[in-house]
């Protein structure tokens, strides 16, 4: 039970040191008399709210991030032990990745809730001006507002907690679910906040207004979604809202997309002004920096180092026919960002690296095989210290987990000015769709239409691997139930290849292969039988189950337990 309430209520302040440009994140106090004489000027008001940038945001995208991410939403391939559950959709209450994205969620709230309950008092005695407290409010419930926007995404009914001492000092340490609708509301309320009172520009990494707006276009298009679809809250009018937000950051930012995709995910590129968010990792260890190229790379012979766990992943098959697709018949520029295939060159990995199928040394011995859909994961792979000058040894890659990317703000405008109609074929949102098409070498669409598909389709693709996929069902699953649960079921993500004679010498052609669908599909050669199972989803399968570490506490997150609507003090 103390484990539950520290992490449920309090963290300690646990910032990291500075590095690789970074500079804002620094040390401050990690014991409550210090911080207690801390917040003594702007600096030390801003070195507390850079702790929101990186550590507590670990625990949510170390795995759970990814897993219900990308893998739950069939865009990635991966079906090993507890991580492959959320492949086949099998996990349950007691899956530990679970719990780890719920209480990582709650560990950034914990964060932002000290410096929003402690930091303007003290701050305000010291002198500093309200406009200084003002902007590290905003830092702080912005991070907030965007823990509380995940976790209705993704968990539906959550407790919404604030100002954790007094109930502490009460004896009040269960708190009940509070509805969806007052967790949307309650994180409205931060990010509108943070809106209005962050800056419009700032250092490199540190957030602005227009991250707020963003997350504010999101936020809005999601109630629209949900309006659109007969909830009982949000309107059809939040498309309007979440338009004019979109369209703020878009006509007035004057930030631009970046003109090369492939370039965003590089190190050297993290800081790219398109980057309206982004967690912050440093190259300082494990739990400093990004995990993703430890658990996507699919050999040493990428990273220089023995973590590469990514030999068997990689994008379905469904993943890669949605991209050929929607290119309609052209070459998307960022499917090679996405996932390398037969063939691919990259020449800023060691001293040049060919993706083949299947690698071998000069005897021929095999060093990489062959994954199940013939591609590997390649966002977030960076390479090694030769590439970029980084010893990353323990799952520290220094490059940032971009969540708010100005490519999203431009297709959340096309989604909110499409609203409740079926297509939209010109004006500005139509021009925001077309736009990151362009950037990918992609012309609009043939018929000069864009559907809700076409727009869904396009953010598959460009978001691949950003952990985007399973909110963007979410919101199709909002806008029409059966539809999103027809495409989440027509999928047949289990699908992958086989060698049709593996003593001939065609490993590394494609047609050496032979695509076998799931569910026991047989192809030309009888051997090949895929008996992995066909995931199906039903309307039960749209919400993660709360945590039973988390329900075994506190009762009252059970399921039979009903969700109540928060008590605003307005």
């Amino acid at each position: 039970m103390k484990n539950y309430i520290y992490n449920i209520f309090l963290s300690l302040f646990l910032l990291v040191t500075s590095a690789c440009g970074e500079e804002f994140l620094e040390y401050v106090p990690q014991d409550a008399s210090t911080v207690a004489g801390w917040y003594r000027d702007e600096g030390e008001i801003r070195q507390a709210t850079a702790s929101l940038y990186h550590d507590p945001w670990f625990g949510f995208q170390d795995q759970f991030g990814w897993l219900a991410g990308d893998l739950l939403a069939g865009d990635m391939h991966h079906n090993w032990d507890q991580e492959g559950q959320f492949f086949y959709k099998s996990f349950n209450e007691s899956n530990p990745y679970i719990n780890g994205g719920f209480q990582g969620l709650y560990n950034v709230i914990s964060y932002a809730n000290l410096i929003i309950d402690d930091m303007p008092t003290i701050a305000s005695g010291n002198g500093v001006s309200q406009e200084v407290i003002d902007a590290a409010l905003a830092e702080a419930r912005f991070f907030r507002g965007a823990a509380y926007f995940l976790l209705v995404e993704y968990f539906e009914e959550v407790p919404i907690i604030e100002q954790p001492a007094p109930k502490i000092a009460a004896g009040d340490l269960f708190q009940p679910k509070n509805t969806a609708a007052s967790i949307y509301e309650f994180a409205r309320r931060d990010l509108a906040f943070a809106a209005e009172n962050l800056p419009a520009s700032d250092v490199a990494g540190r957030i602005t207004e227009w991250a707020a707006k963003g997350m504010l276009a999101k936020l809005h298009v999601t109630l629209g979604q949900r309006a659109h679809g007969g909830a009982s809250f949000g309107s059809v009018e939040d498309f309007q809202t979440a338009a004019n937000y979109a369209a703020d950051v878009i006509n007035n930012s004057g930030l631009s997309l970046a003109p090369d995709y492939e370039n965003l995910f590089k190190i050297s590129n993290e800081d790219d002004p398109e980057i309206l968010w982004g967690i912050q990792f440093i190259n300082q260890g494990y739990g400093t920096g990004n995990s993703r190229q430890a658990r996507y790379a699919r050999h040493s012979r990428i990273t220089g180092d023995a973590q590469a766990w990514g030999g068997g992943k990689g994008m379905t098959v469904n993943y890669v026919q949605n991209l050929e697709a929607n290119a309609e018949g052209a070459t998307d520029l960022r499917r090679r960002a996405i996932y390398m295939q037969n063939n691919d060159y990259y020449s800023y990995i060691g001293e040049g690296y060919l993706y083949e199928n299947v690698s071998r040394d000069d005897d021929g011995v095999q060093l990489e095989g062959a994954t199940p859909t013939l591609n590997s994961l390649k966002k977030y792979v960076v390479g090694g210290v030769a590439d970029h000058g980084y010893v990353i040894s323990n799952q520290d890659s220094p490059l940032d987990m971009y969540m708010l990317r100005l490519a999203d703000v431009y297709l959340l405008y096309a989604e909110a000015m499409l609203g409740s109609s079926n297509s939209l074929n010109g004006g500005p949102g139509y021009e925001a769709y077309v736009a990151v098409r362009n950037r990918a070498d992609l012309d609009a669409p043939a018929d000069g239409n864009m559907t809700y598909a076409d727009l869904f389709n396009e953010r598959r693709v460009e978001f691949g691997l950003e952990g985007q996929a399973w909110i963007d069902v979410r919101r199709r699953y909002y806008r029409n139930a059966a539809d999103a649960l027809a495409y989440l079921n027509n999928q047949n993500r289990t699908a992958r290849y086989y060698r049709i004679d593996p003593n001939d010498d065609m490993e590394n052609d494609n047609d050496g292969y032979e695509l076998v669908q799931g569910g026991g599909g047989v192809g030309s050669n009888p051997s090949n039988v895929n008996t992995d199972p066909r995931v199906t989803f039903t309307e039960a399968d749209m919400v993660l189950p709360l945590p039973a570490a988390q329900v075994t506490v506190n009762p009252l997150l059970a399921a039979s337990e009903q969700a109540v609507e928060y008590s605003f003090n307005d």
